[in-house]
C-alpha cells in the first residue's frame, strides 16, 4: 500500500509540471524539499569534462578519432550514469500497416497518412501509431518534422479525419481512454496542446509533419514500467528495471528511432532530411535520440532544461537531484548517486549537445522558465563548440544570454524569447528557418 502511494505521489508531481506546460503558474509545495537557486553569482564554479580527451587521457585532434573512439565512449558515458543503456536498435519481426491515407487532408493542403508500427510480430503487444503529413504542393521526397506528442494524435491539428487510438488518463494513473473521449473531457488541454503544433505552418514552408505519441512507448508516471516497451527487453524472470537499465527518456527516443525506420521505407519522404523534435523532457528525449541516432539530419529541443540541453554542474534552477527525486522513472537508476555530488558525473549537457556534430542542433528557451537555466543552455553549446569545430562547423559563439527574440543561427542555434515553458508560432518560425539554412539547400 505505501509503495503504490508514493507512485501516486510522484505521479501527481508529473501533473505539475504537464501544468506548467499548460500555462499555469509552477506549484510549489508549502515546505520546499530542495533548497532552489536563482541567483546567477550563487551559480558555483566548476570544471566540465573534456569532450576532446578521451579516457586513457590522450587528446582527440580530428574528427576520425572523434568519430571512432571519443563519441562511442561518451554514448557508453551517458548510457552507463544517465539515461540507461538502450537495446539492441529493433526487435526481429518489427513491422507496419499503412491504415489510413487522405490525399486531400486539411482542405488539400496535404496528404494524411497513419502507420501503426508493431515492434514484434505479435500485433496484440506493444506498438505505436505515427500521424503523417506530406504537403501536397511541395516536390517529393520532402523534408520531415518528426515529433513527439504529450497528448493524443487527435490533438496535433484539427482534423476529424485522424483515427486516434487510447491515451492515458490526464488525471488517473494507470487508467487508459479513447482518445475522442479524452478531448472531450480535457477540452483546455486538448486546446493547449494543439497550440504546440504549427502544422500548417509547416506544411507551406515545404516540410512534412509527423507525430508519436509518448505514451504509445510508455505512460509517464512511477509505475508505468508496467506497460512500458521497456518490458520486452526485461530477462527471464525479470520484473523491474535494474540499475543501468534504460528509463523511460530513453524508451521514447527508442521510439523515434522506431518512427525513422519507417520513414525510410516511405517514398514521400527524403530520410536524409528528418528533423526530430521535442519539447521540455521530450525536448531531452530529441537530444538523447538524435545523439544515438545519426539517421536524424538535425535536432530540436525546445525548453529541454536540465538532463537535456542546461548543464547540470550549472546551479541554477532545477538539479540533479530534484529531477530524479521527482521523475525517477525518466533515467538509469545510476543517475541518483550523482544528486548530492553532480561534480563527479563523469559527462554533461556539453557533450550531448557535441555528440549530434557534425550535424545542426538548435536550442532555445523561454525568459518566464528560469526553472530549465536558460544561460545553462548557453554555457554548454559554448562547451561543445570545439567539437563542432573538429568538423569545420560553426558553434554558438556566446556565453552570455542574448538579447529576447535575436536568434543566433550556426550549426548550433539558439533564441532567448518572452513567456513560459511553452512551444510558441514564434519558436516554429525559427525552427523553419534553421531547417532552411541548413536542409533546404540540400536535396
Amino acid at each position: 500500500m505505501v509503495k503504490r502511494l508514493c507512485g501516486v505521489a510522484l505521479w501527481a508531481a508529473g501533473l505539475i509540471v504537464v501544468a506548467l506546460s499548460l500555462g499555469t503558474t509552477r506549484l510549489c509545495p508549502q515546505k520546499p524539499k530542495f533548497a532552489i537557486n536563482y541567483d546567477e553569482s550563487k551559480a558555483g564554479n566548476y570544471t566540465l569534462p573534456n569532450p576532446l580527451v578521451l579516457q586513457n587521457g590522450e587528446r582527440v585532434r580530428d574528427a576520425a578519432t572523434w568519430t571512432e573512439k571519443r563519441r562511442p565512449e561518451l554514448i557508453h558515458l551517458f548510457e552507463e550514469n544517465i539515461y540507461g543503456r538502450t537495446p539492441q536498435r529493433r526487435l526481429p519481426g518489427l513491422h507496419w500497416k499503412v491504415f489510413n491515407v487522405d490525399r486531400h487532408a486539411l482542405h488539400g493542403l496535404a496528404t494524411r497518412k497513419q502507420v501503426m508500427i508493431y515492434f514484434t510480430r505479435n500485433e496484440d503487444g506493444p506498438k505505436m501509431d505515427m500521424l503523417i503529413y506530406i504537403p501536397n504542393s511541395a516536390r517529393k521526397p520532402v523534408p520531415l518534422f518528426l515529433c513527439m506528442s504529450f497528448a493524443g494524435l487527435n490533438t496535433i491539428v484539427n482534423d476529424p479525419g485522424i483515427e486516434a487510438g487510447e491515451v492515458w488518463s490526464f488525471t488517473a494513473p494507470w487508467v487508459r481512454m479513447p482518445a475522442a473521449a479524452w478531448v472531450k473531457k480535457y477540452p483546455q488541454a486538448a486546446l493547449k496542446f494543439s497550440s504546440d503544433w504549427q502544422v500548417k505552418k509547416v506544411l507551406n514552408d515545404g516540410y512534412g509533419f509527423a507525430a508519436i505519441y509518448y505514451g504509445d512507448l510508455e505512460p509517464d508516471f512511477s509505475g508505468g514500467i508496467k506497460y512500458s516497451v521497456r518490458r520486452l527487453f526485461f530477462k527471464p524472470g525479470q520484473t523491474e528495471p535494474a540499475p543501468g537499465d534504460w528509463g523511460a527518456i530513453g524508451a521514447w527516443a527508442w521510439g523515434l528511432s522506431r518512427g525513422m525506420d519507417y520513414l525510410e521505407a516511405d517514398s514521400d519522404v527524403d530520410h536524409h532530411r528528418v528533423i526530430v523534435m521535442g519539447h521540455s523532457r521530450l525536448g531531452k528525449t530529441a537530444l538523447w535520440a538524435g545523439a544515438q541516432d545519426t539517421r536524424f539530419a538535425m535536432v530540436v529541443a525546445n525548453c529541454s532544461g536540465k538532463a537535456g540541453a542546461s548543464l547540470l554542474r550549472h546551479n541554477y534552477g532545477e538539479t540533479a537531484k530534484s529531477i530524479y527525486a521527482s521523475f525517477p522513472w525518466w533515467f538509469s537508476q545510476n543517475f541518483q548517486r550523482y544528486g548530492d555530488q553532480v561534480d563527479q558525473l563523469p559527462v554533461d549537457a556539453h557533450e550531448l549537445i557535441a555528440l549530434i556534430a557534425p550535424r545542426p542542433v538548435y536550442l532555445d528557451a523561454a525568459e518566464k522558465d528560469q526553472w530549465a537555466d536558460p544561460l545553462g543552455a548557453i554555457l554548454a553549446a559554448d562547451a561543445a563548440a570545439p567539437v563542432f569545430n573538429l568538423f569545420g562547423e560553426q558553434g554558438l559563439g556566446i556565453t552570455k544570454l542574448p538579447p529576447l527574440d535575436q536568434p543566433i543561427m550556426h550549426t548550433i542555434g539558439f533564441h532567448y524569447r518572452p513567456g513560459i515553458h511553452a512551444v510558441t508560432e514564434y519558436d516554429w518560425e525559427q525552427f523553419l528557418r534553421f531547417a532552411d539554412m541548413h536542409l533546404k539547400k540540400r536535396n
